[in-house]
């Protein structure tokens, strides 16, 4: 299960546009090419290398000849600022840096700052291209497999790299943990058309490519999300598979009738989402728009466990990101880390054999992520229950728990609530200063093109939360803004949006 597995005039990778395309015999030559660079440059099995780069297919070039050589690859998030960007390159330990053009003047900067690397290569300056000729492109003996060790998005502090154990076994005869499952799962193979919406610097786009190009399939690449330009790719390239986040299914939503209906969506079989709880209106809607074709699941880029959920499942079951079982077993926890029953909300677990990751250079966060009795049970933070009949659902993370006069509001609630009134284009839902409260709900919204602002609205969105919620649930008061911080990958940055207010 690696690209020379296939046919080499198979299109491997290909742009939403179609004006670039990377075929199975590319990616196989050019990939050990890359690996043989690097490895004649010193980098041995456990060194670092990065890449900063957009939505190039020749980034899955960099990601195979991470896989099979041995190497701990660091995809870096290029909308980050350049000190984020520079800190994690540093922080990494990364002996190579791989730029692509666009990125070049970011990239100057972070290697500055940085300190090195001490190899640098453009992906469009002719130095990656005088590598890969310069370099052998016959297999080694032993291609030792590789990994990603990438970083969390930093939307509640500063990003985290987050370290699995390097996999054992060479790349053309173990395949990795998320190829078996997701294969398994999502039926990935070589008649697959996977469309990629999201930054491939993003832990679920980049490993789901990598998994389809294991398996012979065909990747989409867009450049970047756009509601209606990816309904167009999904009927040009007759997509049968896609990974979303949620604000990618509200934007689709809102787009007027009679662009939802211009597009053919038959040829989509599996439509996969994560990153963030759905709001049930919303996959409801989906639902009755693309059909039975909606499947869930709840992981995390440290990978410490995993559920599943079919639009089956789903309906039975609305709102829940489904049940473990794959990866890792489910365990609901209290603050003092003792289990609870069914249906009692606290921390989500999961129990594996041996701890399945560690925080690069932090051993105190490290520790917090696990269990205080058990170190094998692991968290990422998030708040949920299990129903009596094993499932999970979601209730926000902890970090953005709000405690309003001694009670925990947990503000999606409300952000579900909002997201689909029409005046509201984005909204974040948080915790402010309140001499009486402690923390009184605030919500943040972006209001649609065209709609006027001002106490009228404010009133009709508070109400409109109070009409479906607990009145302690909804916000007390809205404030507007022209936009809200949002990842690429569609998660709110609600440290920054908090920082304004708390200082």
């Amino acid at each position: 299960m690696h690209p020379g597995a296939y046919d080499p005039a198979r299109t491997a990778v290909v742009t939403a546009d179609g004006t670039r395309t990377l075929t199975y015999g590319q990616l196989e030559e050019r990939s050990l090419r890359l690996a043989d660079h690097l490895r004649a440059a010193g980098l041995r099995r456990g060194d670092h290398f990065a890449l900063l780069s957009d939505n190039d297919p020749r980034a899955l070039e960099v990601y195979w000849a991470a896989l099979r050589s041995g190497l701990y690859l660091t995809a870096v998030n290029h909308h980050l600022s350049t000190d984020e960007a520079a800190y994690i390159v540093r922080d990494c330990g990364a002996k190579a840096l791989i730029i692509s053009g666009s990125l070049a003047e970011l990239g100057a900067a972070v290697t500055e700052l940085a300190g090195g690397p001490p190899i640098q290569l453009g992906l469009d300056d002719g130095t990656y291209e005088k590598a890969l000729e310069s370099a052998s492109a016959d297999p080694p003996a032993h291609q030792p497999r590789g990994t990603d060790m990438l970083y969390s998005s930093g939307t509640t502090g500063r990003p985290k790299g987050i370290k699995p154990a390097l996999p054992e076994g060479d790349v053309r005869e173990e395949p990795s943990t998320y190829t078996l499952i997701f294969q398994a799962m999502y039926g990935f193979g070589e008649d697959t058309v996977y469309l990629s919406p999201a930054p491939i610097y993003h832990a679920a786009p980049l490993r789901f490519c990598g998994v389809v190009t294991a398996l012979g399939g065909t990747v989409v690449l867009m450049d970047a999300f756009d509601a209606e330009g990816a309904l167009g790719a999904i009927e040009r390239h007759r997509v049968t598979h896609s990974q979303w986040v949620p604000t990618m299914f509200v934007r689709m939503l809102k787009l007027p009738s009679e662009v939802r209906e211009r597009h053919d969506l038959s040829s989509m079989k599996i439509a996969i989402h994560a990153a963030a709880p759905c709001p049930v209106e919303v996959k409801q809607r989906m639902l009755e728009w693309w059909g039975p074709v909606l499947y869930e699941y709840y992981s995390s880029t440290e990978g410490n466990g995993i559920t599943f959920i079919s639009p089956e499942e789903w309906l039975r079951k609305p709102g829940s990101v489904g049940k473990d079982g794959f990866l890792g077993e489910l365990r609901i926890c209290d603050e003092a880390g003792e289990p609870l029953p069914s249906g009692a909300t606290g921390t989500v677990y999961f129990e594996r054999e041996e701890t399945p990751f560690r925080y690069h250079n932090d051993d105190i966060r490290t520790r917090e992520a696990q269990h205080p009795e058990h170190p094998n049970w692991t968290t990422t933070g998030d708040i949920g229950h299990v129903d009596e009949d094993g499932y999970l659902f979601l209730t926000d993370r902890k970090a953005f728990m709000i405690i309003s006069g001694g009670v925990n509001v947990y503000p999606q609630e409300a952000e579900d609530c909002l997201v689909l009134h029409p005046a509201v284009a984005d909204v974040a839902v948080i915790g402010v200063p309140d001499a009486e409260m402690g923390e009184a709900v605030k919500a943040v919204v972006q209001p649609a093109d065209g709609v006027a602002t001002g106490p009228e609205l404010e009133r009709e969105l508070v109400e409109f939360v109070r009409e479906r919620i607990a009145h302690y649930k909804a916000p007390r008061s809205v404030d507007f803004a022209d936009s809200l911080p949002r990842t690429p990958t569609g998660k709110l940055a609600k440290s920054s949006l908090r920082k304004a207010y708390w200082d």
